[in-house]
């Protein structure tokens, strides 16, 4: 592919080592002062602070706390998005560093701790670097950078929206339009060095599933004289897992229904009236999106009736499948090939997990891909996986980061400007 010059190349990896202390500085700042989804309102006043102490139009309270920062080139060109989510978790930190963070609230009427254990705190002090290293050559840029930080990438509070999709909404796409977007997620159980990539479907689709099962409540000597929906729902439990094993072409792409919470009775010898369960659903293919939904109908419904109970089955879909455009995916991996060599930029199976960058690749072509953090020598299953309460990154591998988002950005204005027209 045509890419920038060497000499801006140079430039790139000069600059972003530089920057190297600078970017784990605030990376260890931000870790020690997480905030949940929609609350991160220190966290953005830092980014916008910086992105305004480099001369760039800065835009805040974007979905709530999101920060976006336009950086013009001094030459026409595409405009290129490139994206970092900022929210922490409700998890109690247990790593002994000494950033560790502190920071507890209430969640869900539970006391918790708050932590950065899914790698966002890395993502936004990568980013910020990246904001510095193209102002340093951004008479040489050839059309504009538009810097995304967003909030709530985890889900927003229950009762507000949040995340990519409300950015979206909001007109965060345009003004001016974008052509292409970048996103990278750290990754604790991928050795420092290596870059992990998939194009298409590379991310699952997620929904939040109910199921209220209503019974009929008696005595749990006499179960006859009632309608048992403790044991309705352990049927139903078992016939949700048959729609993966038995209704789905699993050769075509991977989906998972998994049951994560159920809440019934108050005492060993009353049956109860009702029994609540809760779960999330994974796919991978929006054929099979549609199935799943119309199987868990059904099955839910129909063992109930069997029982003589009746079984409420709602889904809430969140995200959409992460989907790397195939062409920008195949244009722009010589790119991270370049930088981080050929044996160490490597396909990945499809992940189960979600990320709602999603929402951006619905509406502009977009390429997301896996940052090593994980010590080298270490193996993944050595290494705590995110959302835990021992997840680690390394922070050698951030550099890779930085130069990896600016060497995209920069490599795909170079061969888009002749393109553009502005």
């Amino acid at each position: 592919m045509a890419s920038a010059q060497p000499a801006l190349h140079a430039q790139i990896d000069q600059k972003a080592k530089s920057l190297e202390a600078k970017v784990i500085e605030w990376r260890r700042d931000i870790h020690q002062h997480p905030e949940l989804g929609n609350r991160e309102f220190r966290t953005a006043e830092k980014v916008a602070n910086h992105l305004r102490q480099l001369g760039m139009e800065v835009k805040t309270g974007v979905a709530h706390t999101g920060v976006v920062g336009i950086l013009k080139g001094g030459r026409l060109g595409p405009v290129v998005a490139l994206r970092a989510d900022m929210d922490g978790l409700p998890v109690t930190e247990r790593v002994n560093v000494p950033f560790k963070s502190t920071v507890t609230t209430e969640y869900n009427g539970q006391q918790t701790g708050v932590m950065h254990a899914c790698g966002h705190d890395t993502h936004v002090a990568m980013l910020m670097g990246v904001a510095e290293v193209l102002v340093s050559m951004k008479n040489e840029l050839k059309g504009t950078v538009k810097f995304i930080f967003q909030p709530a990438e985890e889900g927003a509070p229950t009762g507000e929206q949040g995340g990519a999709d409300l950015m979206v909404k909001e007109g965060v796409l345009e003004h001016p339009k974008v052509d292409a977007i970048f996103g990278l997620h750290i990754n604790s159980q991928t050795e420092v060095g290596t870059i992990r990539y998939r194009s298409g479907a590379t991310m699952a689709a997620v929904d939040w599933l109910s199921i209220d099962v209503k019974g009929k409540q008696t005595h749990g000597a006499a179960p006859w004289s009632g309608v048992d929906p403790i044991v309705t729902s352990a049927q139903i439990i078992t016939g949700l897992q048959t729609i993966v094993s038995r209704s789905l072409d699993i050769t075509n792409a991977p989906a998972v229904i998994t049951i994560g919470a159920i809440h019934g009775g108050i005492r060993q010898n009353i049956i109860p009236e009702e029994v609540k369960m809760i779960g999330t659903i994974r796919t991978l293919d929006e054929d099979m999106h549609k199935q799943v939904h119309k199987r868990i109908q059904d099955v839910a419904t129909n063992i109930a009736e069997s029982a003589g109970a009746v079984a409420d089955v709602k889904i809430e879909t969140l995200y959409p499948v992460t989907y790397n455009n195939p062409q920008l995916t195949e244009e722009m991996v010589p790119s991270l090939e370049a930088l981080a060599g050929k044996n160490n930029v490597v396909i990945t199976p499809a992940q189960t997990g979600a990320e709602d960058f999603s929402f951006f690749q619905q509406k502009v072509p977009g390429f997301f891909f896996f940052l090593g953090g994980m010590p080298k020598g270490r193996r993944g299953h050595e290494s705590a996986p995110h959302h835990t309460p021992d997840f680690y990154i390394d922070e050698s591998g951030m550099v890779l980061g930085v130069r990896s988002l600016s060497r995209l950005a920069v490599d795909y204005m170079e061969k888009h400007a002749s393109k553009k027209v502005q």
